[in-house]
């Protein structure tokens, strides 16, 4: 059972950055400040699995790699990458029941020999709206392809989803309080949304279910990283006394 006990424990910070130097200086700056440090493609495709070996001195890893292959090829890639222990690892929802389904087997047969891995499965990216949705023939709203791969990751074993918050109170009322919610796509307050779509703030984030906020840029390329995570802290602080 994970613990959130304090506001640091819920924040994510992206580490989207192509070398390890630019990794660990990031990573050594908001040692403390931040609950989980994410490596995504970009890095890991970079760097290899030492990465996050190096990375792990600092904080637990959210290793986002966004498996999605035959059930056979995830469940052998996954294979290859659990024994870095991360805290968090995901797989896309649309690679279907089975592929999910092994995949969570073999992550729980890893927590029952010590390990702390916990698998997240991918619904639709905070990148895709409607109109991105009816470009790849898929003709409904975000929020009810979401709650439907929501229902079948969980029927699948899978710990949790990796939603936008705009679906996070609705998947908090459909599968739990113990189904894990991780929402990408945050921005602070005056911040710019880049390539995300669907993007909310860290406190109506967690005001609606999210257990953890991933935050990128408006962190990583900030002046003063260590400040701006301080500040997103502040806020969710606030929300926690409130």
């Amino acid at each position: 059972m994970l613990n959130f006990k304090f506001p640091a424990d819920r924040l994510a910070v992206a580490l989207d950055v192509p070398s390890a130097v630019e990794a660990i200086e990031l990573a050594e700056c908001l040692s403390g400040k931040v609950g989980v440090l994410k490596v995504g493609l970009e890095l890991f495709c970079s760097e290899g699995p030492n990465i996050v070996r190096e990375l792990q001195k600092f904080a637990p890893i959210f290793l986002d790699l966004k498996f999605h292959d035959i059930p056979t090829t995830v469940a052998r890639a996954l294979s290859a990458v659990i024994g870095l222990n991360p805290l968090l690892i995901n797989v896309h929802a649309l690679g279907g029941l089975d592929m999910m389904r092994k995949a969570s087997e073999l992550v729980k047969t890893h927590r029952q020999n010590g390990g702390r891995t916990h698998l997240l499965a991918v619904t639709i990216l905070t990148s895709m709206d409607k109109l991105a949705l009816e470009q790849l023939n898929m003709m409904c709203e975000p929020s009810e392809m979401v709650l439907g791969l929501a229902r079948l990751a969980k029927s699948a074993g899978c710990d949790g989803v990796v939603c936008s918050a705009h679906e996070s109170a609705s998947l908090r009322t459909e599968c739990g309080s113990e189904f894990l919610l991780l929402t990408p796509g945050i921005r602070p307050r005056g911040a710019e949304t880049h390539d995300q779509v669907r993007v909310v703030t860290p406190v109506q984030a967690i005001n609606s279910g999210s257990d953890w906020i991933v935050v990128g840029r408006p962190i990583t390329h900030a002046p003063d990283p260590a400040s701006a995570a301080e500040a997103i802290l502040s806020d969710m602080a606030e929300l926690n006394q409130k």
